[in-house]
């Protein structure tokens, strides 16, 4: 591997196909269209056979050829590879034949696929010479970037909305980073990073070190890929907030066929929102190949990006594949999230919750076919949004210790249940 790209090629324009260096810049000169990385993807077919990745630890960098790093990772190494769980009992409330649910959930090490994107953005920022990383924020990330900082010895900014769920407040700043809260909603954050960014030269990880930061979230479909037997699932429902997440998930199985791995069965790709945002969903069942902004009202707030970054290409990836978005509301989320939880023993924050009540409403009417194949992708843990449902779990029943108050607490039960 080379010391100075390995397997990068260069920084490519997704609008007009100009080539930059390699450094910490996302946005081409001459069209403002983003910039992702390019891979030399015949030396990557000679390296990355299947044996080859079988044989390296259970990570997200057993495929670290198509991931955008020059050397070895150092920061995040731990991170990915999560289960992939079969969802009979899931399958069966949802009315499909076979059911898997992609729980990352319990990535490592805050809990959140954004651990995956962060790993591949902070390893990079070293190898750019970095000392100081930052993000703009929904929660997960922030939570990602104060962690993977700590660990690697990183000064850390992150800005969020100030009216982000408690807990995920508390997750960035027990790490010891900066926790900067804007009295505003995400893209108005967004829009102060970019301009910090510009005048402080940071590691912005979703700024100016969005080409590479994005293609971590293709791991997540390299793993399903090669938990499936190595095989693409015939429909994979996504949660969008940037929209992001949707088009690097079509690229990893892009990747996968394009180096040999799999075959191309030509995977349908979905995307989820919640109602109280959903400008990709809007457009999509709208027929429109853009979007309208929106101003974010929802429980879901990791998903509360009203002017999604990625959201044209999200739609395109939709329209391409054949797939489809839908989004649900608050108490749709809510139910989901129990769903889920009482099914198949998963606890998922707010978008999980958003995915799984979107698979539901897809399944319901048609969209997805009752006698195939679905992967569900569940993203970060409940136990980071559990105001969201904290009042609507019911509650414990007190009773003294007394077998005779227990007792007399059964033949309650099974007089209602009769």
């Amino acid at each position: 591997m080379s010391d100075k790209q390995g397997y990068m090629k260069a920084l490519k324009c997704r609008e007009c196909g100009r080539e930059y260096p390699l450094a910490a810049t996302h946005v081409c000169e001459f069209d403002f269209g983003p910039l992702e990385v390019a891979y030399d993807y015949d030396r990557i077919k000679k390296s990355l056979t299947r044996e080859a990745i079988q044989s390296r630890p259970k990570t997200m960098w057993r495929y670290r050829e198509l991931l955008p790093v020059a050397g070895e990772p150092t920061v995040g190494v731990q991170a990915g590879y999560t289960p992939l769980i079969k969802a009979d009992r899931l399958a069966k409330k949802l009315g499909i034949r076979e059911l898997w649910i992609k729980n990352d959930a319990v990535n490592y090490p805050t809990l959140s696929f954004k651990d995956r994107v962060v790993s591949v953005a902070l390893s990079r920022s070293k190898e750019l010479g970095f000392d100081t990383v930052a993000c703009a924020s929904t929660g997960n990330l922030a939570n990602a970037v104060s962690a993977q900082a700590a660990s690697a010895g990183l000064k850390a900014y992150v800005f969020i909305p100030s009216d982000l769920e408690q807990s995920k407040i508390l997750n960035s700043l027990v790490y010891g980073a900066n926790v900067i809260a804007i009295k505003g909603h995400y893209d108005e954050v967004n829009r102060l990073c970019a301009e910090i960014a510009g005048k402080y030269g940071w590691a912005f990880v979703n700024v100016n070190m969005r080409p590479y930061y994005a293609e971590g979230s293709k791991s997540m479909a390299y793993e399903i890929a090669e938990q499936l037997g190595w095989r693409a699932p015939q429909h994979t429902v996504i949660p969008m907030a940037s929209g992001s997440l949707l088009t690097k998930i079509h690229k990893g199985y892009q990747e996968f066929a394009k180096v040999g791995l799999i075959t191309d069965t030509k995977p349908k790709i979905y995307g989820a929102q919640a109602t109280g945002c959903s400008p990709i969903s809007a457009a999509q069942k709208g027929g429109l190949d853009f979007f309208k902004p929106v101003k974010p009202d929802t429980i879901a707030k990791s998903l509360a990006i009203g002017t999604p970054a990625d959201g044209f290409y999200a739609l395109k990836v939709m329209r391409d594949t054949g797939g489809a978005a839908e989004d649900v509301t608050d108490d749709e989320i809510r139910d989901a999230i129990k769903l889920l939880a009482e099914t198949e023993g998963i606890f998922a924050e707010t978008a999980g919750g958003v995915t799984v009540g979107v698979a539901k409403k897809l399944i319901a009417c048609g969209k997805i076919p009752r006698d195939e194949s679905a992967v569900i992708c569940v993203t970060g843990n409940g136990l980071k949004t559990l105001d969201a449902v904290e009042r609507h779990c019911g509650k414990p029943r007190e009773i003294k210790p007394s077998l005779r108050e227990f007792e007399a607490l059964l033949a309650q039960e099974e007089k209602v249940g009769a």
